[in-house]
């Protein structure tokens, strides 16, 4: 595998992609963050945000503007999704799960397809959830059992997903399930699911340590009925449009990691200034400089990794495998390295609901879990240099 020189203009801001962050920053500054810790406390799905991203226009960047959206590019979706983490990570599930949920339509969907989902998403009247893994699926998420069988005109659908991000408040759900069980990974493809299918019904909510203002739940598939255009791509590519998808999407969950690791750090910097022991601000004390140092010396690495990683899928680089599982593997650990030692700057307190660096170290850990493990990251990240 040759990584080739990087390409420092490949993600150097734009003057607009500068304004944007300024934008997203001020409604997160004003919308997201005084409800973060309510949205944390109740588990309620946050409608109001969702209200104020949509006018925005910052709840669906990434959809071209053909179908009515801005067409972003995979930076600047990115600055999004980091901007409104800062501020509150179940929020910034938002934007970065509508791309998750669409990135396969975009990548292999048909026309007729595009302009069922894309326009109402681009538009705010939908969301679309992505559901791959099932209880006994999920880092082998070959191993699959739903599945989709052909009669006459429809696609009928058996099975159940899981661990399914925004479920129940989607309405298109993206759902890989198995067409031909005797291909292994070659018989498994993709189709779109409305919430009002027949035979389609969301489970109750998983009770979770972080981002507890994004719902997470079983999704069913009871004789699911949905017409036979529903399928995205070609019978037996849903498995490989699956992982061209967490090739791109993985960078937006390094984008979330960044933006909780970076509240963390804006909320460290502040309290050690005011903070006072000894007679002094605990921020006078060397060890506590050096801790504030290392966590903007990762934060600024997982930035720069996160941003090269965007850059090479917007130029569709083959490396993209390596780079965006990199992003989110040196993100995430950053986030939880970087979280941990917020909370224990903020001494006891952190350790209390006062403040919010001990939700930001809840909200980090996911991020070291979903779209791949790290260790499963890990792995893709070593079959690439090994080719």
């Amino acid at each position: 595998m040759t990584l080739g020189n990087p390409d420092f203009d490949g993600y150097r801001l734009t003057d607009e992609q500068v304004m944007l962050r300024q934008a997203v920053r001020q409604l997160a500054d004003d919308k997201i963050a005084p409800r973060a810790a309510e949205v944390d406390e109740t588990a309620e799905f946050p409608w109001d945000v969702y209200d104020a991203l949509v006018r925005s226009g910052f709840h669906a960047v990434h959809v071209p503007e053909e179908y009515g959206g801005m067409g972003a590019d995979a930076v600047s979706g990115c600055i999004v999704v980091e901007e409104v983490a800062r501020a509150c990570a179940s929020s910034s599930l938002i934007p970065a799960v509508n791309k998750l949920g669409s990135m396969p339509i975009l990548l292999a969907g048909s026309e007729s397809v595009k302009k069922l989902v894309l326009p109402s998403l681009a538009a705010g009247d939908a969301m679309i959830s992505y559901a791959l893994s099932e209880r006994e699926a999920g880092s082998d998420a070959a191993a699959m059992r739903t599945r989709a069988v052909l009669d006459g005109g429809q696609w009928v659908l058996n099975g159940t997903k899981c661990w399914i991000t925004n479920a129940g408040v989607s309405t298109f759900y993206t759902v890989m399930a198995v067409t031909d069980p005797e291909r292994g990974a070659n018989g498994i493809s993709a189709f779109v699911v409305h919430k009002d299918d027949a035979g389609f019904s969301v489970g109750g909510k998983e009770r979770k340590l972080g981002i507890k203002g994004s719902p997470t739940c079983e999704i069913y598939f009871d004789n699911c009925r949905i017409p036979s255009d529903r399928i995205i791509g070609e019978p037996g590519t849903g498995f490989k449009i699956a992982l061209r998808t967490l090739d791109h999407t993985r960078l937006t969950i390094g984008a979330q990691a960044l933006g909780i690791a970076q509240g963390a750090l804006d909320a460290a910097l502040a309290y050690t200034k005011q903070r006072r022991q000894f007679g002094k601000a605990i921020a006078d004390f060397q060890g506590i400089q050096f801790m504030l140092a290392d966590m903007a010396m990762r934060v600024e690495a997982a930035r720069h990794l996160v941003y090269a990683a965007a850059a090479r899928a917007e130029r569709n680089e083959q490396d993209l495998a390596f780079t965006s599982a990199a992003a989110k593997v040196f993100a995430s650990d950053t986030a939880m390295a970087v979280t941990t030692d917020a909370v224990q700057l903020f001494g006891g307190y952190g350790f209390t609901k006062d403040f919010p660096v001990e939700r930001m170290m809840r909200d980090a850990k996911i991020t070291q879990i979903y779209e791949g493990t790290n260790q499963i990251n890990r792995m893709v990240m070593a079959r690439q240099l090994l080719k």
